[in-house]
């Protein structure tokens, strides 16, 4: 992303809360980032990325990954 495209630092803040959470479930469901990956039909660099707050996922991508951690969407951006 070009340095004039920089998102702001509460905008990044928040990315990588979702990521934390994103996280946090799927340590509580006992899956490896590959597993998480496989059930979300998405690839383990993806969900690295995203945990780490580096992407900004599509929120189809987060309707995946919520519905491979069988928890609601609104507990992965809360």
């Amino acid at each position: 992303m070009p340095p004039s495209d920089r998102q702001p630092d509460w905008v990044i803040a928040r990315r990588r809360a979702i990521g934390d959470h994103i996280r946090a479930a799927r340590l509580r469901a006992n899956l490896t980032q590959e597993r998480l990956a496989e059930l979300a039909s998405m690839d383990r660099q993806a969900v690295n990325r995203i945990e780490q707050g580096h992407a900004s996922p599509k929120v189809d991508t987060l309707i995946r990954i919520a519905a491979a951690l069988d928890i609601p969407l609104a507990e992965l951006v809360r």
